[in-house]
Order: C-alpha cells, then structure tokens, then sequence
C-alpha cells in the first residue's frame, strides 16, 4: 500500500502568474479567487496575475501562497480519495497543512495569514531586519558564528533549517551583512540575503506571538482528519490545544523542516506537494529517496493524479 504526505510551500514560492492556470480551466478555483478577493477586500486576481509590488510584502505574499495551494489541494482532493499519513507545510504553509486536514476552513485560513502577515510586518516596524541563506557549512559552525554575534549584542539567529548545507538565517539586516565575513571565511559556498522586509523565526517576533494566537483561537476546529508535522518539534500533532500553542511558538522558532523529513519519513512511500514552484521537493531531493510530486499547476495536476491512481 502506498502511503502519502502532503506537503506546503512557504514564502519564497511566490510569483506572479501564480495559480492562473486554476482559475483559467476550474470554475472552482475561480470561486475560491472570488471569495479570497471578498474576504479580504483586495484584488487577488491583480495580485496573482498582474505585475505590482504587493505579492513581495508579507502581508499580501502570505494568503496569495495559501490561496493557490488551497486551489491545487481542492482540485487534486475533487478528483481522488487520497488520505494522507500526516501534512505539513514549510512555516507559512503550515496553516495550508492545517486547512488541508480540516483543521480549519481555508478560506479563514486566508484571513488569517493576512492577519500574520501583517503582524510580521508591524513587529518588524522601527529596523531593518532581513534575513540571508547561508549554503554549504554545516548546521553547527553556522549556530556557532550567531551565537558568538548575539555575544557581542548582535541580532542573529538561525531560521529556517532547509536541508543539509542550506540554512537561513534571520535578525538585523546590519548584523546579517557584520558575519557574512566570518561565514564566508568558514567555507560557506554561498552567503545571500534575501529579499525579505521581516525576520521570520526569531525572537523579534515576539509581539505576534498573542494576537496571532488569540485569533487562532477563533478558527481552529478540535478535529483533524490527519496529523499536521510541526515546524516547532519535528513531530506530529492533532489537537486544537498543541495548534494554538505551536504556531504561536512558530513565529520566534526556527522551522525544523529538515528534520521534519527525517523523522517522518519512515511512515510514507511518496510526498506530494500543492502549490506553485516545486521548493520543497527540491529540499527533499537532500533529504530523502521517496518520491516528491507537485501540484503547481493544471498540467501539473492531471499528470499526478494519473501516477496517484496507477499506484494504488
């Protein structure tokens, strides 16, 4: 029997043109962009299809992501019955995760992470904070030059664990560019930052933490039809009680999506992932040998649900 994770992009998938073909061939989808552009009272078909500056700003790149996952799980889902072992998403896509187990419903989920992004933004408010992708030096030496920054009152701290030799880091934009040097002189392949007005999965976010946790409080369902992998722990969850405190934690804890994989990897033949790009199957490929398929577009759906079906 094959046994399948579904997985979730975060920021950093996004582009325009995003989701198009959804709504081109899906009257559903076109319904899911027409009430995501309600609720939010914002031009999603604008923000998607069209140039602008917007989709680049947390506020808005955060439920345009969720959104075309959304599209790519509920066309995929339509077509066939295919339970997952458990769901998880790369930070933001958590919530996607969330929404596809029935943990809440998608379209409060687009709310919300409008919501989180916009908190994002307003704890960043005041200095220039970044975040920067450090590639080839091992988990430890990269913990260890953050640590020997924040020693001396910089403001740095490991963000997002990807994969092997591939970590993002997060802080103050000037104490990011002060150990670029020092990550450099370890070897470091290749010392980036990115085009990020916030820093994500550190403590300056500590002023989300409770009204983004009051106002999951308001949408999360006590049950869930598959576990969700936490980016906190590494480990599966399935109450409303572990949700609010976990993704409240998330906001100032790094994303433990390497060892997400890892400790999970046991209980699945295969990964599907729902959203634009295909990052997180490029993230698999150094992390495990099972299989990871994308959903990230209309061909693409049919060309997966054909290999889904062949497989059961």
């Amino acid at each position: 029997m094959t046994e399948t994770a579904f997985l979730f992009p975060g920021q950093g998938s996004q582009a325009v043109g995003m989701g198009k073909s959804f709504v081109e061939h899906s009257p559903e989808a076109a319904q899911m962009l027409e009430a995501a552009s309600e609720r939010l009272k914002i031009d999603m078909a604008k923000l998607l299809f069209e140039p602008n500056d917007m989709l680049e700003q947390t506020r808005y790149t955060q439920p345009a992501i969720l959104l075309v996952s959304m599209m790519a799980y509920h066309l995929f889902s339509r077509q066939i019955n295919e339970a997952p072992v458990f769901a998880m998403g790369h930070s933001l896509g958590e919530f996607s995760a969330l929404s596809s187990v029935g943990a809440m419903d998608w379209l409060d989920a687009v709310e919300l992470v409008h919501l989180r992004g916009d908190l994002m933004q307003k704890a960043c408010e005041g200095f220039e904070a970044g975040m920067m992708v450090v590639i080839g030096l091992a988990d430890e030496d990269v913990e260890a030059i953050c640590h020997d920054a924040r020693e001396t009152g910089g403001r740095v701290w490991p963000a997002n664990y990807n994969a092997d030799g591939q970590i993002v880091i997060a802080g103050i934009r000037n104490d990011l560019k002060n150990i670029e040097e020092k990550l450099k002189a370890a070897k470091a392949r290749r010392v980036m930052l990115l085009n990020m007005s916030v820093a994500s999965h550190c403590p300056l976010l500590e002023p989300a933490v409770k009204p983004l946790t009051e106002a999951l409080e308001k949408v999360l369902n006590e049950e869930f039809s598959a576990p969700v992998v936490s980016n906190v722990t590494a480990r599966a969850y399935n109450t409303k009680i572990e949700a609010l405190n976990l993704l409240g934690r998330q906001l100032v804890s790094p994303v433990l999506y390497k060892q997400s994989i890892r400790n999970n990897d046991d209980l699945v033949n295969r990964y599907i992932e729902f959203g634009h790009g295909a990052v997180l199957k490029g993230l698999n490929r150094r992390t495990t040998k099972k299989p990871t398929f994308t959903v990230s577009d209309y061909d693409s759906l049919f060309s997966v649900l054909e290999t889904v079906s062949k497989e059961r």
